[in-house]
């Protein structure tokens, strides 16, 4: 394994605790069709190899290992988690040591349906789990599965409208919910919902509606403005102050924020001066950006917000190892989802907010030494490992290490969004 080294600045090594073996997470929401997300689906890998390399009962058990070493809980805020299964892990009860109640076993594609197989799922069914056929694509000998499961996952791409329609005639006297997966775009998603799926599985939520000449409403401009105020070093507090208390939503945001046990103040904050007093210049800046944040996705998946924070405090936690400034890396995280939040093209997302050349390229895909951490949250996102560590070894950095940060980002954000 390679020598641990603090990237953050903050004394972890980025091995977790209860293991030696570094530990590759990735998680894809699952929503429901008004955009809240029903469950995760958990992608893992077990270390700097490629435990998959085609060995589908070793990546199953790291999967299911790795649950436990991290907890469930901690991985999907408390909502199901989807966990692919073999038919070994099926047979052999290595399930077992995942909680019922919150675990989806998710048969693959390539499981031989057996007596013994059967039997196992029914076990597993009365004990409280509930069973997802993934990339199903019917045949006779799935009948048993499909009367006990309670999801059944369509490729939505890999099978046309005719094929989908074919497949839901025999499917007449399925019970449960069908999901589709690899949903990308806003007429996807529409298009799935009306052939009766009701849980989807794809990035569709990330994509804007509209983006030609379509402008950023008056109230979110302000936001955006704000956000260049808390570019000044030091903070002009009078001028924010003034400009915050115009905005009873943000002001009760930014103070819901600054009370909460997240920031563990001792007296109860009751201005925005105070507040900047209080915490300092960096924490106040911080706040202020989460608030604004919170705002400018108003009336947009919450999953969308979640994703922007954790991509934002992963630049942030990398940045001093890539040699970059980490409030900037901060922002172009957070940034990179401005689109999905405002509804536009990344162009008017960034029109009047003072970025640097090297950011603005970054965020518009163009050549940037910015450009990397972007390329890869959005392959991690995908468990797309290879791409990964491809991104992360032609800049320079430890590509096990940045899968450990990403994990601390995505708890340090679900942190925020429950505060």
């Amino acid at each position: 394994m390679a020598k641990a080294v603090d990237i953050a600045g903050d004394g972890k090594s980025g091995v977790p605790e209860g293991g030696s073996a570094l530990r590759y997470l990735a998680r894809q929401p699952i929503l429901d069709a008004k955009g809240r997300v029903s469950a995760y689906e958990l992608l893992f890998r077990a270390g700097p190899e490629n435990v998959f390399r085609g060995e589908s009962e070793l990546a199953s058990r790291s999967v299911i290992d790795d649950t436990v070493m991290f907890g469930l809980e901690k991985l999907t805020g408390g909502l199901s988690a989807f966990v692919n299964c073999t038919a070994d892990t099926l047979l052999h009860g290595d399930v077992s040591v995942l909680a019922p109640t919150r675990t989806v076993l998710e048969i693959l594609e390539h499981v031989v349906v057996t007596p013994e197989l059967v039997k196992a799922c029914k076990r597993l069914k009365n004990v409280g789990y509930r069973l997802a056929l993934d990339d199903f694509n019917y045949n006779p000998s799935l009948d048993p599965l499909i009367e006990m499961a309670d999801f059944i996952k369509v490729d939505f791409l890999a099978l046309d409208k005719a094929a989908r329609v074919g497949l839901r005639g025999k499917l007449e006297r399925f019970k449960g919910a069908l999901l589709a997966e690899k949903v990308e775009s806003q007429e996807e998603f529409a298009q799935a919902a009306g052939e009766g799926y009701t849980l989807f599985q794809g990035y569709f939520f990330c994509r804007p509606v509209m983006i030609s000449h379509h402008k950023v409403p008056s109230n979110k401009v302000a936001y955006l403005n704000l956000m260049k105020l808390m570019q000044q070093s030091p903070l002009d507090v009078v001028q924010i102050s003034s400009v915050v208390k115009q905005d009873a939503s943000l002001t009760y945001r930014l103070m819901r924020l600054v009370n909460s046990p997240l920031y563990a103040q001792r007296a109860e904050v009751l201005s925005i001066q105070a507040a900047l007093m209080t915490v300092g210049d960096d924490v106040f800046r911080r706040l202020m950006i989460l608030a604004i944040a919170t705002e400018l996705n108003a009336g947009r998946p919450t999953e969308i917000l979640r994703m922007a924070f954790a991509r934002g405090r992963w630049c942030e936690l990398v940045a001093g190892a890539a040699g970059q400034d980490p409030t900037e890396l901060y922002l172009v995280g957070l940034f990179s989802l401005l689109p999905a939040m405002l509804q536009t093209d990344m162009v008017h997302s960034l029109e009047g907010l003072p970025r640097r050349d090297e950011a603005k390229a970054a965020l518009l895909g163009e050549p940037s030494p910015l450009r990397w951490p972007l390329e890869w949250l959005e392959a991690h996102e995908r468990g797309e490992w290879t791409n990964c560590d491809a991104i992360a070894r032609g800049a320079g950095m430890e590509p096990e290490l940045l899968h450990v940060r990403c994990t601390e980002a995505i708890e340090w954000a679900d942190a925020i969004l429950s505060s």
